[in-house]
Formats: structure tokens, C-alpha cells, sequence
């Protein structure tokens, strides 16, 4: 059960590979192998500003950011490892739009390719809303190894909720 809440849209033989893997304790090992050590961005400006740099590297034109921080709550409330929200305020006669980007405390001890998967994710709606085709283009333009790090993001997630942290 809980590998298909991470991994159910993938095929069965990838599911059961997993499992093989999380059943013989090797799950972790095997990230370790892949990716032995964390990020040092520990808090909400250092995060903000390598969100911003990502952003101002791929996305030169996209509305500015207001806020970028890790939120404790996010993954709990929401069953979400990122978030983005825009919020749109009459200001005089004005419209203002303010672009928030709320990252799950999860990523605070991670590998610095997972934080960049999930930060790219969210950059990308800045520009498609939807998960479709042109979204996917546009996180593997900016990652091109977005795919396979978002899998392995999702085999850690599976570590971690069923032995615990690694990191």
C-alpha cells in the first residue's frame, strides 16, 4: 500500500522491484549509493535564493516571486512536497500578483538533486498550471534528468515512511 502511494502510476514490474528492495532492507542503501550526502540549504533564504537563481536561469520572464519557504505542514496537510500559489490584489488601481512557492520541510535533509526536482516542479507553474505535456517539457528543459529524480525523490519518500530518515 504504501509504495503505490508514491509509485502507483508506475508499472507493476518497477512496483515490484521496489518492493523486492524495501522487503530485503536494501531501499536505503541503494539511495545512499546514488546520492551519499545532503544539501546545505537549512533555511527559507537560502532557499529562496537558490529557487530565485534557478528561476532567473530558466524563466527570466515569468512573474517575480514574492515568497519562497519550507513549510512544516505542507506534506501532512496537503499530501503535497511542494506548492505554489498565486494570489492576485487590487492595489489602487492596480492588480498585483504575488507568486508563492512553499517547499515541504521534508526536503530540508536531502540530496541537493531531490531539492532541485521539487523546486523546478514548482517553478514550472509558474507557467503551466496543469501537469500536462507542456509542464513536463519545461521541468526537463530545466532538469533534463527530471524524470529519473523524481523517481528516486519518490523511492526516498518510500524509505522514509516506512524505516525513517537515512539522512
Amino acid at each position: 500500500m504504501l509504495i503505490r502511494k508514491y509509485l502507483g502510476h508506475y508499472p507493476p514490474h518497477i512496483i515490484q522491484q521496489v518492493e523486492s528492495l524495501l522487503a530485503q532492507g536494501r531501499l536505503a542503501d541503494f539511495l545512499l549509493k546514488r546520492y551519499p550526502s545532503v544539501h546545505e540549504l537549512n533555511n527559507n533564504q537560502q532557499l529562496r535564493s537558490y529557487v530565485q537563481d534557478l528561476k532567473n536561469r530558466y524563466l527570466k520572464k515569468s512573474s517575480p516571486l514574492s515568497k519562497v519557504i519550507y513549510d512544516d505542514n505542507l506534506h501532512v496537510l496537503h499530501n503535497a512536497l511542494g506548492m505554489h500559489s498565486s494570489v492576485s490584489r487590487v492595489q489602487g488601481n492596480k492588480l498585483k500578483r504575488k507568486n508563492e512557492i512553499r517547499i515541504s520541510a521534508v526536503f530540508k535533509k536531502v540530496p541537493e538533486p531531490f531539492l532541485t526536482m521539487i523546486a523546478v516542479h514548482e517553478l514550472a507553474h509558474l507557467k503551466e498550471s496543469e501537469h500536462n505535456k507542456a509542464f513536463y517539457r519545461l521541468c526537463s528543459y530545466m532538469l533534463p534528468d527530471y524524470q529519473q529524480l523524481e523517481f528516486d525523490a519518490r523511492l526516498y519518500l518510500v524509505q522514509l515512511e516506512a524505516n525513517g530518515p537515512i539522512y
